[in-house]
């Protein structure tokens, strides 16, 4: 979703041609796409960058994918917790850590005075969470993020990475801003993303990498991080174009895939490298017919665990 305020659209240019020079961009980094999963195409093979939506291989399902709820019933009650993680294995990811953070909560909208709560971001004062945004159709950016996450879980640990999600359908709200950022220090994370959805304008389309800015004050800094962090978002935006076909944002970052804000407690607070992914507009039609494609969601899950494997594989 847009997330706090939003920001002024970017002058358009050619979505296409700036995914391929984004695509370069990073397969031209030492390591990128050298750690991804079984889809992945080994740089120098495959006939160049340009993006397709064929490049992943067809979409596995995920190991525990969470529910279709676009509705969700003020009785529910919260789901169990997924099983501990298994220990990690051995694989090319053994002995690194990653925190995902699915955004917002799908019931959320049923605790508005507790996610209004305002929560120290560093800077300043936030509400504690949002609601998120939905399609049009009513599927929620909550349900969608969970979704997303659970299938890059299951792709991490199969190349031996500890897995930490910072919510799993365990609570009835939130967590709050503030605490996901501190679940993903206290994990001492290699590297955390934090997955969503935009709810911008129809005609507003692709996604984009949401970066730290350089940020002090309050409980606030990020200035080891800003460089670390920016590497894991170009790696991840130059996969997620190759594994899903689709152009950066048209609206936000200037068709470079990429964006910086210090506006958000998420990456203010956070000590270890960290990056949003707004995987698409939720609100565009066509952006929300992939969005709603459980077999795109494999592709975007497949895109940001390539980039998180590149980027700890150096």
């Amino acid at each position: 979703m847009r997330h706090d305020e939003s920001v002024p659209p970017a002058p358009r240019r050619p979505a296409l041609a700036a995914a391929a020079t984004l695509t370069a961009l990073c397969l031209g980094l030492a390591g990128c796409g050298g750690g991804g999963g079984a889809a992945q195409t080994p740089p120098g093979q495959g006939g160049g960058a340009a993006p397709s939506s064929t490049a992943a291989s067809s979409p596995a399902s995920p190991a525990s994918p969470s529910p279709s709820r676009t509705s969700p019933s003020p009785t529910r009650k919260p789901a169990s917790p997924s099983p501990p993680a298994p220990a990690t294995g051995s694989g090319p990811l053994s002995g690194r850590t990653v925190v995902i953070d699915p955004g917002h909560n799908p019931d959320n909208h049923l605790h508005t005075s507790e996610i209004a709560r305002q929560v120290d971001i560093g800077t300043t004062h936030k509400e504690c969470d949002t609601t998120g945004t939905s399609t049009n159709s009513g599927y929620a950016e909550a349900e969608f993020t969970l979704d997303v996450s659970h299938r890059l879980r299951t792709l991490l640990r199969a190349q031996g990475a500890k897995v930490i999600l910072t919510y799993d359908d365990d609570r009835p709200f939130g967590p709050c801003v503030d605490e996901r950022a501190r679940i993903g220090n206290k994990a001492g994370a290699d590297a955390v993303v934090s997955v969503h959805a935009d709810g911008s304008a129809a005609g507003n389309r692709g996604f984009h990498v949401i970066l730290p800015a350089s940020v002090r004050g309050g409980g606030a800094d990020t200035s080891k991080i800003v460089g670390p962090s920016r590497d894991l978002g170009t790696r991840i935006a130059g996969l997620f174009v190759r594994s899903t076909g689709s152009a950066p944002s048209n609206y936000v970052g200037g068709n470079t895939g990429l964006d910086i804000r210090k506006d958000l407690g998420g990456l203010n607070l956070s000590t270890v490298p960290k990056v949003f992914i707004e995987c698409g507009n939720m609100r565009d039609p066509k952006d929300a017919a992939l969005l709603t494609s459980a077999g795109w969601r494999q592709k975007a899950a497949q895109g940001i665990a390539d980039g998180i494997s590149s980027y700890l594989n150096g």
